[in-house]
């Protein structure tokens, strides 16, 4: 495994993050990580070198599990071989009925998610914190007010902005800055080479003021990976069980025409340098130079996690690098 420094802060990471948003989560009767698998995949992400674990307070079914299943884990380990982040945005269900402060970034809501974060990973602070989406119904001042709270009181280290436009996460910046409070150090916006103009002006944000960029869905949800195939109609053929068989948003989200030609010139580098196409899509962010990039692996088996650690083996020539950036419509 390779590491990095997470942007513009002092703290160093794997090159690959594991993101653990399918621990519990169901689809009808059929869970995508259970318990035992769950435990399995992180043994797996460590010794594969991941030191670097991404949560949220509502992965699982229900809310809180993923955090529980990784707390759990984290009790045969040291706690400071790791780098853990999670995030607070959605109402919590293990609340029972919503009520009006249980979601959003006010203060009410944020110091209520911080504890139970906190006591399901058995630990007494975040590496990094997310706000997981932007609230429109409550100033930035008073979330970055309450944040900065958190990281001076020493229960977060650094914070994070996961979706939102650009103007957004400026604004956010800006008034850390005029404000004197704490300010975004890391980003999670979708990223992937089939998707990467669609949040352009968001990344140029990220690019100008430092800060480390860790996409979610850097394989198109598994659509980058080649398993899926193209219909006489322009639809997807989805092997049983994969997201694309499971979720109906798929094809509108992952398999555009463009995403087609992205991956068809992924197909083509990686046979020329002996790889799967996996690892050339998540080598490809890796090897951003705008902004320290640390792809989110969602990987279902140990297998999987192995085959995607090894991007970070992988070479790619410049002119493999813009063969799938002209694929995706351009160069940087």
């Amino acid at each position: 495994m390779e590491y990095t420094t997470l942007g513009n802060t002092g703290t160093t990471v794997s090159k690959l993050c594991f993101g653990t948003w399918r621990f519990g989560k169901k689809h009808g009767d059929t869970v995508e990580t259970d318990r035992e698998e769950a435990h399995e995949l992180l043994d797996a992400a460590w010794e594969n070198g991941i030191n670097f674990i991404d949560t949220a307070n509502v992965y699982g079914d229900p809310d809180g599990t993923s955090e529980e299943w990784i707390g759990e884990w984290l009790t045969d380990h040291d706690r400071e071989d790791f780098v853990i982040a999670s995030k607070v945005y959605f109402s919590f269900d293990g609340w029972g009925e919503s009520g009006p402060n249980d979601s959003g970034l006010g203060r009410k809501h944020i110091r209520a998610q911080i504890e139970g974060t906190l006591e399901r990973l058995g630990t007494d602070y975040l590496d990094l914190y997310y706000i997981h989406r932007w609230d429109e119904d409550t100033p930035i001042r008073e979330t970055m007010s309450v944040l900065t709270e958190l990281v001076r009181e020493g229960k977060v280290h650094y914070l994070g902005a996961s979706t939102m436009a650009a103007w957004q996460l400026t604004k956010a910046l800006w008034t850390s800055d005029v404000e004197g409070l704490e300010r975004f150090d890391v980003t999670q916006p979708m990223v992937n080479a089939a998707h990467y103009d669609a949040v352009g002006d968001y990344l140029d944000v990220c690019a100008d003021q430092e800060l480390a960029v860790c996409p979610y869905s850097p394989l198109a949800g598994g659509f980058l990976t080649g398993k899926y195939e193209r219909t006489e109609d322009g639809g997807v053929e989805a092997p049983d069980g994969s997201r694309g068989n499971l979720d109906d948003l798929f094809e509108d989200r992952y398999a555009t025409d463009r995403a087609w030609d992205v991956l068809d010139a992924v197909e083509s580098v990686a046979s020329e340098v002996e790889a799967t196409p996996a690892q050339v899509s998540l080598r490809w962010l890796i090897e951003q130079e705008r902004f320290t990039c640390v792809p989110i692996v969602g990987a279902r088996s140990p297998d999987q996690l192995e085959e995607n650690a090894g991007a970070v083996e992988l070479e790619l020539t410049d002119e493999q690098f813009e063969r799938i950036d002209e694929a995706r419509g351009g160069i940087q």
